[in-house]
């Protein structure tokens, strides 16, 4: 019987990556997600583009973990240009329905990659275990 107690990791598949695509604890689950292209290299577009390649990773990794979008209870949204958020909110409004997770939009000077716009951090209800 697993121990709901442990924390769990699921491994990205890059073995290049220094983080795990998912941790969680019990039902609870942690993921961050940047706009990756579904091939994997890095979507470097406008904020539009970068924001679908972002919740489209995010959809990905959430349901190859047995969860959905529908269980993102929290979001933390990290942006270059605060002034583009009503973008990422068009964009969001189409892979979230009410009741919406709880969210938080930060700005930051820049992410990981001097071409990255966007960049998001979840927390989501986990349906089964693996």
């Amino acid at each position: 019987m697993a121990d709901n107690n442990a924390p769990f990791f699921i491994e990205d598949t890059d073995e290049s990556e220094i983080s795990s695509d998912v941790a969680g604890l019990g039902n609870l689950m942690m993921t961050t997600h940047i706009p990756l292209r579904a091939d994997g290299s890095l979507e470097t577009g406008d904020v539009r583009t970068q924001s679908i390649a972002t919740l489209e990773s995010l959809k990905a990794s959430l349901e190859k973990t047995g969860s959905s979008l529908a269980d993102v209870i929290h979001l933390t949204i990290y942006l270059t240009d605060m002034a583009e958020r009503p973008i990422f909110n068009e964009v969001y409004c189409t892979y979230f329905r009410k009741p919406y997770p709880v969210r938080c939009a930060v700005g930051v000077a820049a992410l990981a990659d001097p071409g990255m716009k966007v960049e998001v951090t979840a927390m989501a209800a986990r349906r089964r275990a693996d």
